[in-house]
């Protein structure tokens, strides 16, 4: 199913399951906020991964929704960091 699909028929896209965007234990609204942004841009690179032909060009793509899935993880660590 495609992203565009998911998102007619309610369930998480792609993004959304990639950052763990129903995964917000303390509800903190910027936690919420850099989840759907990062969730927006893997969508946006997903898509683009699933219209490439070019396995070289749908590897980049991956690399870089995994070094966002790391950035997003590390700004939720940073967002949350209790003294």
């Amino acid at each position: 199913m495609s992203t565009d699909q998911q998102a007619v028929t309610g369930g998480l896209t792609y993004g959304e399951k990639a950052v763990g965007l129903t995964f917000n234990p303390g509800g903190h609204q910027l936690v919420n906020a850099l989840k759907t942004s990062y969730a927006t841009v893997i969508d946006a690179l997903n898509s683009a991964r699933e219209a490439s032909d070019n396995p070289e060009v749908k590897r980049q793509y991956s690399v870089a929704i995994t070094e966002a899935q790391t950035s997003q993880m590390w700004a939720v660590k940073a967002a949350t960091w209790q003294y």
